[in-house]
C-alpha cells in the first residue's frame, strides 16, 4: 500500500479505471496538458493521448452536453468542472438530458458518465469557488451524488462511480484534496455506492456528516471522549440515494443524532436526514435532533470563511446540550 493524499488517490483511480476500460474517457477545461487546476488528471494525457483525456473550451454546457452524446454511443465519460460553482452553466442539460435519458428512452440509453466537481470552502477562495450545494444535485431523481471523506473511499467511490451504469455527481471536498495522507491498496477496489460508514463505534449520541465535515466531527468526538462521551460517527459517503438503515440503526442505539454539513441550513442534506429519522425512530430519540450546519447566506470571502463553516467546537457545544436536555 502506498500513502497518497485525496488527490493522488482520485489520479489513481482514473488511470486504473482508463486502463481497465478503453471506453472510459476524460473532458475537461485543462484536464489534458496542465492535468486539472487542482492536477487530479496528472499525466493522463501521456499516457492515454488526447483523443482520451480531452481539454475543452471553457464551456461547462458543453463539456456535459458532449458527455451525454459519449455516453449514447457506448463511451464512459467523466467530466471534469473545475469547482463546482461553475456548474451552473450545465444545470439545464444535467437536469434535462442527463438525469432523464434512462426514462426517456426506456432503458435504451443509460447515462454511464461521472461529472467530478470539487466542491466547498477551506481553502480562502473567491466568490462560486466554496459553496456546498449537493442539494441541488440529490434532489434530481435519476442521478446519484457521491461525497467520499478521505484518499482510500474517494478512491474507491470514483472506481464504483465509473462503472455505475447511472450517472454520478461525484463531488470532492477541495479542502482535504492536500489535508493528509491513507493507506491505499495498490489494486484496484471499489465501495458500494449509497453505503454509508460506521467511522467510529459509540453508545451516547450519532454524530452524522460527510466530505470536509467528517474532520470537525472526528475532533468533536475526540474532545467529548475526554469528558466520557461516546460519540458514534455515521459517515455518508452518498447523499443519494441515502443509507437511511445505517443512521436509523445508529441513532436507534444511542438516542440521540447531530448532523453536520457545511451547506446552507434551509433545505439542506441535515433536514433530509432529520425527517428520516423522525419517520423511523421518533420513539427512541432522547432529544430532538439537532443541525450543525452552514448558514443561509451566500459563502463569505476568505475574511470569514472560518466563522461560516462548522467546527468542531460548534459540534461539542451542541452535542452537550443535546446531551442536557
Amino acid at each position: 500500500m502506498a500513502l497518497l493524499t485525496m488527490i493522488k488517490a482520485l489520479n489513481l483511480a482514473l488511470a486504473q479505471a482508463m486502463r481497465d476500460d478503453d471506453s472510459v474517457v476524460i473532458l475537461g477545461e485543462d484536464v489534458g496538458q496542465d492535468g486539472g487546476v487542482f492536477r487530479a488528471t496528472e499525466g493522463l494525457m501521456s499516457e492515454f493521448g488526447s483523443e482520451r483525456v480531452i481539454d475543452t473550451p471553457l464551456a461547462e454546457a458543453g463539456i456535459v452536453g458532449c458527455a451525454v452524446g459519449m455516453c449514447m454511443y457506448g463511451l464512459r465519460p467523466v467530466s471534469e468542472m473545475q469547482f463546482s460553482g461553475f456548474a451552473y452553466q450545465a444545470y439545464h442539460q444535467i437536469e434535462g438530458h442527463v438525469c432523464r435519458y434512462r426514462n426517456r428512452s426506456r432503458g435504451r440509453y443509460p447515462m454511464p458518465m461521472v461529472i467530478r466537481m470539487p466542491y466547498g470552502g477551506g481553502i480562502r477562495a473567491i466568490e462560486h469557488h466554496s459553496e456546498s450545494r449537493e442539494t441541488i444535485y440529490a434532489h434530481l431523481p435519476g442521478l446519484k451524488m457521491v461525497i467520499p471523506s478521505g484518499p482510500r473511499n474517494a478512491r474507491a467511490l470514483l472506481a464504483a462511480a465509473i462503472q455505475d451504469p447511472d450517472p454520478v455527481i461525484f463531488f470532492e471536498p477541495k479542502a482535504l484534496y492536500r489535508a493528509f495522507k491513507e493507506e491505499v491498496p495498490d489494486e484496484s477496489e471499489t465501495m458500494t455506492i449509497g453505503q454509508a460508514n460506521i467511522a467510529r463505534e459509540g453508545s451516547d449520541v450519532t454524530l452524522i456528516a460527510y466530505g470536509a465535515m467528517m474532520r470537525p466531527a472526528m475532533e468533536a468526538a475526540d474532545e467529548l471522549a475526554e469528558d466520557g462521551v461516546s460519540a458514534e460517527i455515521v459517515d455518508l459517503l452518498t447523499v443519494s440515494p441515502l443509507d437511511t438503515q445505517t443512521v436509523i440503526q445508529s441513532v436507534q442505539k444511542t438516542g440521540r443524532a447531530i448532523v453536520i454539513h457545511e451547506g446552507p441550513r434551509t433545505c439542506g442534506i441535515g433536514a433530509e436526514v432529520a425527517a428520516r429519522i423522525v419517520e423511523s425512530s421518533m420513539d427512541c430519540l432522547e432529544a430532538p435532533v439537532r443541525r450543525i450546519t452552514g448558514y443561509d447566506v451566500h459563502f463569505p470571502y476568505f475574511a470569514r470563511e472560518r466563522s461560516y463553516l462548522p467546527n468542531a467546537e460548534r459540534i461539542v457545544h451542541a452535542t452537550r446540550e443535546t446531551l442536557a436536555y
